[in-house]
């Protein structure tokens, strides 16, 4: 505790702060597939809507105007929600829309059995303020590649407490991302 401010500062949140964080408006996470499977004792797992294969060759400028991202194009799961994925790099959409209040940011981490498949995920910040669908990189190094269903369970974000509120929150070109 803070001494004078009554309140933990910058700790994970736990399964029963998250479970009640669901019951908020809007809830911190929605779309989610199964919340007792989704729901992890250290944050909860997001889980594979589409992924799509990098096509063309992106830039990162010195300003957001000089950004250019790659066109993506989705792959077709098999008529039995397969994917056989080859070596290289891909973007996944996840299921799940994020709400972070001005209290929370989140860092999402791969979970363990995909590393153990030879695959592991390229993420970022989740600022406090955004709110969207989000994306990561896939990265399959295995020779063999990876078979992937749809809805599987790749990710387990964690939520952290910020030690005050921030005054503004995420206003980024993601905001409300693959929402609609």
């Amino acid at each position: 505790m803070v001494e004078g401010l009554g309140q933990a500062i910058g700790g994970a949140l736990g399964r029963e702060a998250l479970q009640e964080r669901m019951q908020a408006d809007p809830p911190l996470v929605a779309g989610y597939l199964d919340l007792d499977e989704q729901l992890q004792p250290n944050g909860f797992d997001l889980s594979v809507a589409q992924v799509s294969r990098l096509e063309g060759r992106g830039a990162l400028g010195r300003t957001n105007a000089e950004r250019r991202l790659p066109e993506t194009r989705a792959l077709p799961f098999d008529a039995d929600g397969w994917l056989d994925l080859e070596r290289g790099a891909y973007q996944v959409l996840f299921n799940e829309v994020v709400a972070l209040p001005n209290d929370l940011m989140a860092l999402g981490r791969p979970r363990s059995s995909l590393c153990r498949c030879g695959a592991t995920l390229g993420t970022a910040v989740w600022d406090a303020g955004y709110r969207g669908r989000s994306t990561a990189l896939l990265i399959v190094e295995a020779a063999d590649g990876l078979r992937i269903a749809r809805d599987a369970r790749l990710m387990q974000l964690v939520f952290l407490t910020l030690d005050l509120p921030t005054a503004r929150g995420y206003d980024g070109i993601y905001q409300g991302e693959n929402i609609g």
